[in-house]
């Protein structure tokens, strides 16, 4: 039978086993990846929000909230906000300014500053107030109602609270890589400065460390 498949292809039989080997090898090469390629269907499963998601070992969406959450935490149990509070009757306003990407990696650090907003406003421990952005934006209302809305309704400029406080910070990484093996570092650092005299009131820093590997994939 080999010699008959050897006559088809007009090949010897001493050199014509290794060719005839190395087209079977190819047949089943071919054969694996088509496999392989045709069962990558998309599949999409809904989870909680709040689960633990670590695909690529990146900074994601679980590193943003579980740092926010055990900073801010650590923030309003420090004595700068009852000491604040003793001394004014009345507590802290707090505004969150720059926090600065100086990772390896592009962060969305928005949503990092949002989970800070939300988690020191939710505390009921702090007055918080609008960001710079923001705040351009209620002005240019402010003069359109001037313009357009009713006397008795319109909301008049000066009125402005301004913060107390003040929450900045930096996001670094450390990576150590090794063939198919890395080690990601994180290292969030965060400081809460009071607005008159610039002084430091808190400062909070959280570690985070992630080694990812990758698998070779192996055919034969």
């Amino acid at each position: 039978m080999i010699r008959g498949v050897l006559m088809a292809y007009g090949l010897k039989e001493g050199q014509g086993m290794v060719q005839l080997k190395r087209k079977w090898m190819l047949m089943v090469a071919v054969s694996l990846f088509v496999g392989m390629f045709s069962g990558c269907a998309t599949k999409v499963s809904r989870v909680e929000v709040d689960s633990v998601t670590d695909l690529s070992g990146r900074w994601n969406d679980t590193d943003s909230r579980l740092v926010s959450e055990e900073m801010i935490q650590d923030a309003l149990n420090r004595v700068w906000v009852d000491q604040f509070q003793g001394k004014t009757g009345k507590p802290p306003t707090v505004i969150v300014g720059r926090v600065v990407n100086r990772s390896h990696e592009h962060i969305n650090v928005q949503t990092f500053v949002k989970d800070l907003e939300r988690g020191l406003i939710n505390s009921g421990r702090v007055s918080f107030v609008a960001a710079k952005g923001e705040r351009e934006e209620i002005r240019t209302e402010r003069i359109d109602q001037a313009e357009h809305s009713a006397f008795e309704t319109a909301k008049g400029p000066g009125k402005e609270i301004g913060a107390d406080y003040m929450m900045i910070g930096t996001i670094n990484t450390i990576l150590d890589e090794a063939g198919s093996t890395k080690a990601m570092f994180y290292q969030v650092d965060l400081e809460m400065i009071d607005m008159a005299n610039n002084r430091k009131v808190w400062i909070g820093q959280k570690k985070i460390k992630k080694i990812i590997a990758k698998n070779k994939l192996k055919l034969f």
